[in-house]
């Protein structure tokens, strides 16, 4: 088995297991957080009424619904995701226009899907092998469709995981530094990593736009620590830590943001690039 054949296993396996349980966990504080980077998606892939759009990675079904409700009910959302616990909440929420279904998006046949629109808010840097995935999924796409999504940018213009990260390895030993190929959240950090990856798949050089926000926070910074806790990144990070040492990183954390307190919040910055490009025709 190949390197990235290994690192798609593992990531359906963990993301069918216990990331998407933790995912389901903290799926309403996530979908309040990242209003702005939803709206700022939906914006700039400008999803028409009458369209068809595939919503990869997507997650409890939040930004699907936001789709389905801009291309109305002439059009359709079909929500993507390798998580049979994500998938149940997002079935339990769908609308008319929404259908959700469990795809590997490396290995799902999207034949015959026809999509105008292929978008993913967070999704795609969890890609195993993002080769072989942006291969498949231009299948979906029509020959006149679009894509358009949103993925973080580097751990240094992050704050919101760098703050935090930064408190807990005072209370515990760092974990392995990722490959340059690792899936995680920053994966997709490195605009020419993306540029290689989707031109690789089948589409044109991408524009990629900077886009930042503040992750609201609860001004309580025990609170806040634990929601961050909680959250997908520093979840990942003391998901098998012992009691003990969760307990002291989360200490760690709450004194580190205390003093970002301020008007009923803590605001920790938020870094991303929206990306867009559309099917390299021949």
């Amino acid at each position: 088995m190949s390197d990235a054949a290994e690192r798609h296993r593992l990531q359906v396996e963990a993301w069918d297991g216990p990331m998407g349980q933790q995912w389901v966990l903290s799926e309403a504080r996530t979908e309040r957080v990242l209003v702005p980077v939803t709206e700022a998606l939906l914006a700039i892939a400008a999803p028409r009424p009458g369209e068809r759009v595939l919503d990869i990675g997507c997650g409890c079904g939040g930004s699907s619904l936001t789709f389905a409700r801009a291309v109305g009910s002439g059009g359709e959302v079909i929500g993507a995701d390798v998580s049979t616990a994500v998938l149940e909440v997002a079935r339990g929420t769908a609308v008319a226009n929404t259908r959700y279904i469990h795809a590997d998006a490396a290995g799902h046949d999207f034949s015959g899907t026809d999509a105008d629109l292929l978008t993913s808010r967070f999704g795609v840097m969890f890609f195993g092998d993002p080769d072989a995935a942006f291969g498949n999924l231009r299948r979906a796409l029509k020959p006149s469709g679009r894509l358009a999504f949103a993925c973080w940018r580097s751990l240094a213009a992050n704050p919101w995981v760098r703050v935090p990260m930064q408190a807990m390895l005072t209370v515990m030993e760092a974990p392995p530094r990722p490959g340059p190929e690792d899936p995680g959240p920053l994966a997709f950090g490195d605009p020419a990593r993306v540029t290689r990856i989707l031109t690789a798949g089948g589409f044109t050089t991408p524009t990629l736009r900077e886009f930042d926000f503040d992750m609201l926070f609860p001004a309580d910074p025990e609170a806040a620590a634990l929601a961050i806790s909680n959250g997908m990144v520093v979840g990942r990070m003391l998901r098998d830590q012992p009691d003990d040492i969760r307990a002291k990183a989360i200490a760690a954390i709450a004194t580190a943001v205390a003093p970002l307190a301020a008007n009923g919040y803590i605001r920790l910055g938020g870094a991303v690039w929206l990306v867009t490009a559309k099917p390299d025709l021949p």
